[in-house]
């Protein structure tokens, strides 16, 4: 019997809405249609901001007793963890990146 016979197969993974695909565009930000960098940036930094208003939410309506679903409050609350996480890595590549660019020699 095949061991990776019983894995599931994934499904390809699916392109962020609005991005050009590879090897499309003209290298300036928002040309052909495409969604500029700061643009992604702003949008990617409302849902983190999204996920901690409803985690805050969430986490009111439990303690009020509006909601007894404890589940779904933290739930909500490691969404907006993760989330946060994830922005302030995103956030120190970046600041690395910059860096690394101001130190090249020209």
């Amino acid at each position: 019997m095949e061991p990776l016979q019983n894995i599931p197969q994934l499904s390809p993974l699916s392109p962020l809405a609005g991005t050009p695909k590879p090897g499309q565009g003209s290298g300036t930000p928002g040309a052909d249609g495409g969604v500029a960098f700061g643009d992604l940036l702003k949008q990617a930094l409302q849902e983190v901001n999204q996920a901690s208003a409803q985690a805050e939410d969430e986490a009111r309506n439990l303690m009020t007793g509006e909601s007894a679903d404890m589940h779904t409050a933290m739930l909500a609350v490691q969404k907006a963890d993760l989330s946060f996480q994830m922005m302030m890595a995103v956030r120190s590549k970046l600041i690395d990146a910059y860096r690394e660019v101001m130190r090249m020699q020209m």
